[in-house]
């Protein structure tokens, strides 16, 4: 198994404060916040140096360049979207119960459209108010998780540039720090 810094830091959590994470009132362990909080950190640094030091910087060199197909195409790099939905499914592999993926109010990726009112409204919140997540308690399955969405901004010229262009783009007017949509982050509180 492959260790990386957001799957440490999740069987960390997880091992250190037993089969969940403390919610908020139950002060014994993490609180569900701040480990959010630190995933966001992690998953918006990778996000942003893959984003910015690879896809762009070979693009404008002439290299690889990211592409929807890019398993299919020979010098090809995922997308910055597709590079954190494998990273997510990685970081699923390991055992950690710790989700989370892009959504938006202008998907490209019609798997990337809110799951539910709730992820509506916390898109919506965040589009306005970038600076501050939106949290609160959802039940998925038999389980409850803690939820919180933290705006996805175009961090680069090249997401504006394919979000813009894109054929299947909803939205074609995207700017340099327009918040794009969301990064949703899920941790198990209880069933």
């Amino acid at each position: 198994m492959r260790w990386t810094p957001l799957a440490a830091l999740a069987m960390l959590a997880m091992s250190s404060f037993g089969p969940q994470i403390s919610n908020a009132s139950d002060m014994s362990g993490i609180p569900p916040e701040t480990v959010a909080d630190y995933l966001h950190a992690i998953i918006e640094a990778d996000r942003t140096f893959y984003t910015i030091h690879v896809v762009e910087r070979l693009q404008k060199n002439g290299g690889a360049v990211s592409d929807e197909n890019w398993r299919a195409k020979k010098n090809a790099l995922p997308l910055p979207a597709q590079f954190l939905r494998e990273s997510s499914e990685l970081a699923a592999k390991t055992g950690a119960a710790v989700r989370y993926r892009l959504i938006s109010l202008w998907p490209i990726n019609p798997h990337n459209s809110p799951y539910s009112a709730a992820e509506k409204h916390g898109l919506e919140t965040v589009r306005q108010h970038p600076e501050q997540s939106v949290t609160g308690t959802v039940k998925i399955g038999d389980y409850s998780y803690f939820q919180a969405i933290y705006a996805d901004r175009a961090v680069s010229e090249a997401c504006v540039t394919c979000h813009n262009a894109h054929s299947k783009s909803p939205k074609h007017d995207f700017k340099m720090q327009d918040v794009m949509g969301g990064l949703v982050i899920e941790i198990p509180v209880g069933k």
